[in-house]
């Protein structure tokens, strides 16, 4: 895992994993709802199920602690993993303890709501995440800062373009 981790980078991997677990969400739900006119569904779901696993195993499941462990510096890294567990625990526990109410209450159609989830996380990964691969802290704060700064570059351009019209 830390070989393909090294290898191939913290953001694609874990682009490549959400994209996976989508695709696999969606098969679940096609499967389910079509289970009562095609036997053969079944065995749809049960490797979308299969293939749900492998890809959360390869990006969304270890690649965030990676992730996590290199955008803060070591004096406040240990509370961001701290809460990035607690996070990730509380989350676990509510689903565990909502699912079967939830697939009561959507049937079929319960793996859906985890579909748009997760095309919601890979929108943020992909226009939010950097690509920590390689670089030190300091790179990585750098392009946080870069974007933060462009971002107040083009509201203080959209604010002298609003008083040229005035």
């Amino acid at each position: 895992q830390v070989l393909l981790v090294e290898k191939a980078g913290r953001r694609s991997l874990f682009l490549a994993g959400l994209t996976g677990m989508l695709v696999s969400a969606v098969a679940m739900t096609v499967g389910l709802v079509l289970l009562s006119q095609f036997a053969w569904m079944s065995y749809v779901s049960m490797v979308a199920i299969f293939l749900f696993v492998i890809f959360f195993e390869v990006g969304p499941g270890p690649i965030p602690w990676f992730i996590v462990a290199e955008l803060f510096s070591q004096g406040p890294r240990p509370a961001a993993i701290a809460v990035a567990g607690f996070c990730n625990w509380a989350c676990n526990f509510i689903v565990g303890m909502c699912f079967q109410y939830i697939a009561d209450l959507c049937g079929p159609y319960v793996f859906a709501i985890f579909a748009g989830l997760l095309l919601i996380f890979f929108l943020f990964a992909y226009f939010k995440v950097p690509e920590t691969k390689g670089k030190s802290f300091e790179e990585i704060a750098a392009v946080f800062r870069r974007k933060k700064l462009s971002a107040k570059a083009m509201t203080e351009l959209q604010d002298l373009r609003g008083s040229e019209e005035a």
